[in-house]
């Protein structure tokens, strides 16, 4: 028996990795690893993958890898994820995801494709009333929502024209062991972690009362893995994730208490508040109802338990050295965070 033959996109970044191991896992997936290593570390791609370290955004060398390859299923998670940033990198959020998309999307079409997972994002809704749900119209407020937005109808049109099946997946911030700790534009979870790892504290925007839903990976990758194969599933946009939602300041706390569980927090180390970043929604958080009917969805790890799971690997990990973009930003304002501009993080 033949088996499928796949392509993950952002193979070797948090998500893409648990990807993969569920893949190989099933047995019968023959796994290709796509991942320019930007915000991935080649160790995390498992053995038994076909890794190739490829930047979407190279149309030619992209065309050339499909023509090669012609999968059948297209996980596609590559991505620009800084939504908070992209106002200040448009030219890059709109070039590593609807562009580097369209160059991923239209060979794999070309060379047999016959279903694609797409990664889209909860920031589609913008500053919509929460919880979100799926029928809500697309009303991003940020650069990244925008491109995100544009993914997911091209997706459709291009579906509906040349007849390959889709599913959309908007994702509740997800997190755990394997997240880019390095990054100082996203991740809210690591940057606290990685911050206190360097005895350091972090900054929390606002007030802390935003409202979030965090999803742990293993509450998210059996679910997105499984809708490479439901029938139920075809032609769906479904947000994957769970409903409960918690605050920065609450999840700062629950950091915090897994640090010090005494509850005395060195005062060097407490949090700082700085202004909110520009465009940013105070509440995003959705319903899950959808996922639980076709995926049969269920949360089964509470922001405690996954956090204290985080740090434990964390803590291996050891504390690592924020990233910033090394030319900087494209357009700067009076508006760029100061954790940005001052590198304080």
């Amino acid at each position: 028996m033949s088996k499928t033959r796949v392509v993950v996109t952002g193979a070797a970044g948090f998500m893409g990795s648990y990807v993969m191991e569920s893949l190989i896992a099933r047995g019968d997936c023959e796994v290709w690893a796509i991942d320019d290593l930007s915000g991935g570390y080649r160790s995390n791609v498992p053995e038994g993958a076909h890794f190739e370290q490829l930047d979407l955004r190279d149309k030619e060398k992209t065309s050339q890898f499909f023509a090669r390859v012609k999968p059948t299923l297209l996980y596609h998670l590559a991505a620009d994820a800084s939504e908070g940033r992209s106002q200040f990198t448009p030219i890059s959020a709109t070039e590593r995801n609807y562009l580097a998309y369209m160059y991923t999307l239209v060979p794999a079409i070309k060379h047999g494709l016959k279903r694609v997972v797409l990664t889209s994002s909860m920031s589609v809704y913008g500053a919509q009333e929460s919880p979100f749900s799926e029928d809500m119209p697309p009303k991003p407020e940020d650069i990244y929502g925008i491109s995100k937005t544009a993914m997911e109808e091209a997706t459709k049109v291009l579906s509906k024209v040349h007849g390959f099946e889709y599913v959309i997946i908007r994702p509740h911030n997800v997190y755990g062991p394997r997240q880019n700790l390095s990054d100082p534009y996203r991740n809210v979870i690591g940057i606290f972690i990685n911050c206190l790892l360097n005895n350091k504290h972090f900054y929390i925007y606002g007030d802390g009362n935003q409202k979030r839903a965090f999803t742990y990976i293993d509450d998210f990758n059996p679910y997105f893995v499984a809708c490479g194969f439901a029938d139920n599933v075809v032609g769906q946009i479904i947000n994957l994730g769970p409903s409960e939602e918690h605050t920065i300041n609450e999840l700062a706390q629950v950091v915090l208490s897994n640090f010090f569980p005494d509850g005395n927090v060195p005062p060097n180390l407490a949090p700082k508040h700085v202004p909110l970043r520009p465009q940013e929604v105070v509440e995003a958080f959705c319903t899950n109802d959808k996922a639980k009917v076709l995926l049969g969805y269920k949360t089964a790890t509470s922001l405690i338990d996954g956090v204290a799971k985080m740090i434990a690997w964390a803590r291996k990990m050891g504390p690592q050295e924020f990233h910033y973009l090394p030319d900087g930003l494209e357009l700067e304002s009076a508006d760029v965070p100061q954790t940005w501009k001052q590198k304080l993080i």
